[in-house]
């Protein structure tokens, strides 16, 4: 959804998608308000309610009766953050919109910088955690492991530690809105649109209450929309293993040929019947390294992603100090029914 544009007093919006989080919904709201409060000037607060089975609808319903800025969209069921997220940035009105976890890992008060990088001239703001604080060291490597391989695979870099808790502006929701793929991977998406990005470090903490909806079987199947989605690299490295088995017959064929025509060791027809399945084996896996190759644009194509992304063409304020020099590229999970 696009955003009223009022350049004097932009709106920022705040989407927190939501899975059975009853009892940290309060808690969230009441650090959540002052932090809007203190910034000044318009706010809204959406969340998405990613098919709660718990109390956590009710409440919704309740906090959104006695706070006019805050709304609700309700999916039919449990499409998953990633899809949640989406949905929420589709129907937030700002002119910039913060997408935030409702577990408290996140810290609201943080808020305060994003919105002040943002000022500052940047489109993207990207909170990087520098260590979960109840996050178990099996799960910590994981998540290392995995960013340094996508990022190796991939013509993209994804920062380690970056979460789902970001700054967006307007332009940038838009052109992320505009990848339609459904196997997403949203931090990977956020840095491939581009954009000029500053990165906010930030302490995770503890869940306030309920437990972690990632379990290892989640992270396993987001690992694969990450890379799948954004590499065609296990296809090649099939097509390169065809190539080596098939150098590797081309010798022993070889090896056939001399003990067939310079020794007496052989049996008859082991030399004709081993050629013939060394040839036929190695054609076969070198067809199937081409076949791999179009396949893999053919699944770049069917993603239909835009082809490039366009900047607005509007002055940009320059940061004030080095450290915050944009870079190229940004680090980023979804979809609810509206309850206004």
């Amino acid at each position: 959804m696009q955003a009223v544009q009022d350049a004097s007093d932009p709106l920022l919006s705040v989407v927190v998608p939501v899975f059975n989080e009853a009892d940290n919904l309060e808690p969230l709201l009441a650090r959540l308000l002052p932090v809007l409060r203190s910034l000044g000037g318009r706010s809204e607060i959406l969340f998405v309610d990613d098919g709660s089975t718990d109390d956590s609808p009710v409440r919704l319903a309740r906090l959104a009766a006695d706070q006019p800025n805050l709304r609700v969209l309700r999916l039919s069921r449990n499409f998953g953050h990633q899809a949640a997220l989406v949905a929420g940035l589709e129907h937030a009105r700002g002119d910039a919109v913060i997408t935030i976890d409702g577990d408290l890992q996140h810290p609201p008060e943080l808020i305060a910088e994003l919105v002040q990088r943002w000022r500052a001239g940047f489109q993207v703001v990207q909170a990087v955690r520098r260590e979960p604080a109840d996050t178990s060291a099996l799960k910590r490597a994981g998540s290392r492991g995995l960013y340094r391989l996508l990022s190796w695979v991939s013509r993209l870099h994804v920062t380690p530690g970056a979460a789902d808790y970001r700054l967006m502006t307007r332009e940038v929701a838009d052109a992320f809105l505009a990848c339609p793929e459904r196997c997403r991977f949203n931090r990977g998406l956020v840095q491939w649109i581009g954009f000029d990005c500053a990165e906010v470090p930030y302490q995770a903490e503890p869940r306030h209450a309920g437990r972690s909806k990632y379990s290892y079987r989640a992270m396993l199947r987001l690992a694969g929309d990450a890379i799948f989605s954004f590499s065609s690299w296990p296809l090649r490295l099939a097509g390169l293993a065809g190539v080596c088995v098939s150098l590797a017959a081309a010798g022993y064929l070889l090896f056939v040929l001399w003990a067939a025509l310079f020794t007496e060791r052989t049996v008859p027809g082991w030399s004709s019947i081993l050629a013939t399945l060394l040839i036929l084996g190695g054609v076969q896996l070198i067809v199937l390294w081409i076949l791999g190759e179009y396949v893999g644009r053919l699944y770049e194509e069917v993603k239909r992603r835009p082809i490039y992304v366009i900047r607005r063409d509007k002055p940009q304020q320059q940061p004030s100090s080095p450290a915050e020099s944009p870079r190229p590229g940004s680090s980023p999970d979804s979809s609810h029914p509206n309850q206004d």
